[in-house]
């Protein structure tokens, strides 16, 4: 296998299907997430859920439910840290050819694969997209043979139209032409993972990687478009978002939870991240949740 690749997930559907359809409830174990990519489009709804989502080039983290749509060959990591009590999450994979080679190419079927070349970058539906799919997707897993491939056909249309989304990788970094090291990238994303609270010296992580500083500097910049410590602050910034939601702390007690010494710089990077500063972004959560 070529050793620069996150891990190629093997999926298989179930006899007489082409379409893989899993759902998790909050009773089920989740395997341990991954660095993975695979040929199949997956499509991935949950429900009453939180979790961080890492997609290409993206980090975020999400509170509640999230419907998403990601390309072939789209480097990603698993997605929930947990699901509430009534809690679920449906995952549907297919291949971009499951009805065939050239079934996508008809006219009709033109919004459908224009979606399927944007799911290249992943793409997060917002509210309006959820309420109407989110229940069709969960219904997938009742179906089986032609009526689950009618309804995905239906959904995949309604997604094909949607305009209430967003592209996660829109800065046009593409990671197919250059795949990672997957046993090597995948230590490294774990290990920023336990430790972002820490300080976390370049030495030490590349001394982890079995390499020198410099050779793990490029390494990384040309694996990921980031450098290490832009990375490790955007953990860092996405643990901060889940904190400034879920928690009452204050938001220089947060900052240091987070790994920031320094409440000023915490605040700076905060801004360049989310596009606005903690006490705007914790007010305006409030504001929704009212």
């Amino acid at each position: 296998m070529n050793q620069k690749k996150p891990t190629l997930e093997k999926i298989s559907p179930e006899f007489g299907s082409s379409v893989f359809v899993k759902k998790h409830t909050s009773q089920q174990s989740h395997t341990k997430a991954f660095w993975h990519f695979h040929p199949e489009i997956e499509l991935v709804y949950v429900d009453k859920g939180q979790g961080k989502r890492h997609i290409g080039n993206h980090l975020s983290y999400f509170n509640n439910s999230q419907l998403l749509m990601l390309g072939s060959n789209l480097p990603h990591n698993g997605f929930t840290d947990r699901l509430t009590e009534k809690g679920s999450e449906i995952l549907v994979q297919f291949r971009p050819e499951f009805l065939g080679e050239v079934f996508f190419n008809i006219p009709e079927m033109q919004t459908i694969n224009a979606l399927f070349e944007r799911a290249k970058n992943g793409i997060l539906f917002k509210i309006e997209s959820k309420q109407k799919v989110g229940s069709k997707l969960q219904r997938l897993d009742e179906l089986k043979g032609f009526d689950r491939i009618i309804l995905l056909l239906e959904i995949l249309s309604d997604l094909a139209e949607a305009k209430d989304y967003e592209l996660l990788n829109a800065d046009g970094f593409v990671f197919e032409t250059e795949l990672q090291d997957s046993t090597k990238i995948n230590m490294i994303y774990n290990h920023i993972n336990t430790n972002f609270r820490n300080h976390i010296s370049l030495d030490e992580i590349a001394d982890k990687a079995s390499m020198t500083v410099p050779a793990f500097c490029r390494y990384f910049k040309k694996s990921t478009g980031k450098t290490f410590t832009k990375l490790v602050n955007e953990y860092r910034v996405v643990h901060a978002t889940k904190l400034l939601s879920e928690s009452q702390m204050s938001i220089a007690d947060v900052a240091f939870e987070c790994g920031f010494n320094n409440f000023s710089h915490f605040n700076k990077l905060f801004k360049e991240f989310t596009g606005k500063s903690a006490s705007k972004y914790r007010g305006e959560l409030k504001l929704m949740v009212k």
